[in-house]
């Protein structure tokens, strides 16, 4: 059993994730779609407006899960991440983060002319530290395993 090969692909079957940050010890959680790259770095588009920015802005240790619903009698498999997150200015790496999301979730061709207005919907990145996959992954029932992640490559 790879970990890294299930993270990968429960990242290709899920659309959207839950995002945990956190501001003078109040936690929030809220659902964003999102991107990736290979090296497992996840993006997504927002205002600086809402919460969980404000957040990322003062406090940029974040934590999330990625889970595909299932039925009653489906065991779970969930995908969970530590890692700090990012607003990404004009330039190479906003310029990737809108290509990831144009073909992933079908962003706007006008995505980037958004995150240029001070009111715009920007992009953001999570620079991943540690995945975690929980679930039934052999006989042994649901495990909890880890995989220390460091800028692409498992450690």
């Amino acid at each position: 059993m790879n970990i890294e090969d299930v993270v990968r692909q429960n990242l290709d079957n899920t659309i959207h994730m839950s995002l945990g940050t956190s501001r003078d010890n109040m936690p929030w959680v809220c659902e964003v779609h999102f991107a990736y790259d290979d090296s497992l770095n996840i993006y997504w588009r927002s205002l600086k407006s809402r919460r969980h920015s404000e957040d990322i802005a003062i406090n940029p240790n974040v934590a999330g899960n990625i889970v595909k619903q299932h039925a009653l009698d489906e065991y779970p498999l969930g995908v969970y991440f530590e890692g700090t997150a990012e607003l990404l200015e004009a330039g190479e790496e906003q310029n990737k983060a809108f290509g990831l999301l144009r073909d992933r979730v079908h962003a706007s061709d006008t995505a980037i002319e958004d995150a240029a207005k001070d009111d715009g919907h920007k992009f953001y990145k999570i620079t991943v530290k540690n995945w975690y996959v929980f679930g039934k992954l052999d006989d042994n029932g649901g495990q909890k395993h880890r995989l220390e992640w460091n800028g692409g490559r498992s450690v």
